[in-house]
């Protein structure tokens, strides 16, 4: 059997390989990257390092080859993703691979911010398909927040504009584990897994423990949403990038991604990675 991961080199796809090759051995796992020169380190750990471009289709079928199941970790380029995805989509049925598992979005049939709108695009093209599918709803990542600690350290405050929304997030390895179990064992065709944290966190919640473990002054600061897309463009984010959080946070604050179904703990066999702990590790590292 070969398993094939797409952006392995991106921070969700390296886990998903690490996760991998705790279950099968590297002989049965191979990558797709744009650039086979970053996977250097994959390639040194035994994984077949093939090169496939989201924005050049036709480097798909060599890159399929022989893939028996594929994990499409969703790309990046917002104009462009659907059809990127179709045509990989496309490429994997003419190649025979037997199951597809695709990153979605938490909740994505009623979900009602932007972002959701190609993951429901690509997840319409999956089930048209044909092809034996899985879908990996992913909710938000803890280290979306984490990896900005810094920052709101400095400043003393979390800022956003979700109000008083909750929102269920887990870990990256944690989303990655899951994924790895979905490749790597049976009865898993023609499934919606909904995954998120155990438990659903305000950003008051987020501060107060940003706060409690550094000893330093963090508040959350709610702003209205012109205002924060304002706060992100000083930041020197690109402005659909900006918009696209914001817009985020609006289903945060109507409840969109608080969700907590249970399934990524269940496929992976143990808790969702607490809060505390991402902020401990973000802390430390």
């Amino acid at each position: 059997m070969t398993i094939l991961v797409t952006a392995a080199t991106g921070q969700l796809g390296r886990l998903v390989v690490d996760s991998l090759l705790s279950r099968v051995p590297a002989s049965e796992v191979a990558v797709a990257v744009r650039s086979p020169e970053k996977a250097a380190d994959i390639a040194a750990l035994g994984v077949e390092v093939r090169r496939a471009d989201y924005a050049q289709p036709e480097t798909w079928a060599a890159a399929l080859a022989g893939v028996d199941r594929l994990l499409l970790i969703s790309g990046t380029d917002m104009g462009a993703r659907v059809d990127q995805h179709r045509a990989v989509i496309e490429a994997a049925k003419a190649a025979g691979v037997g199951l597809i598992a695709y990153t979605s979005v938490l909740g994505a049939d009623d979900a009602t911010f932007g972002l959701a709108d190609d993951h429901k695009a690509t997840e319409a093209v999956l089930r048209a398909s044909g092809v034996p599918f899985v879908l990996l709803r992913h909710g938000w990542y803890t280290e979306n927040y984490t990896a900005q600690l810094d920052t709101f350290l400095q400043y003393g405050a979390v800022t956003g504009s979700s109000g008083d929304g909750r929102v269920s997030t887990a870990s990256r390895r944690d989303y990655a584990e899951a994924a790895a179990a979905v490749l790597t064992t049976e009865g898993h065709e023609n499934t919606v897994y909904e995954l998120s944290g155990d438990t659903a966190w305000s950003f008051s919640e987020l501060a107060a423990e940003m706060a409690a473990q550094s000893g330093k002054p963090v508040v959350y600061q709610d702003v209205p949403a012109d205002q924060h897309v304002r706060i992100l463009l000083g930041a020197g984010l690109p402005e659909p990038v900006a918009r696209m959080l914001v817009d985020v946070d609006a289903g945060i604050g109507r409840g969109e991604l608080a969700g907590t179904p249970g399934d990524l703990g269940r496929l992976i066999g143990r808790g969702t990675t607490p809060l505390a702990d991402s902020v401990k590790a973000a802390l430390e590292s």
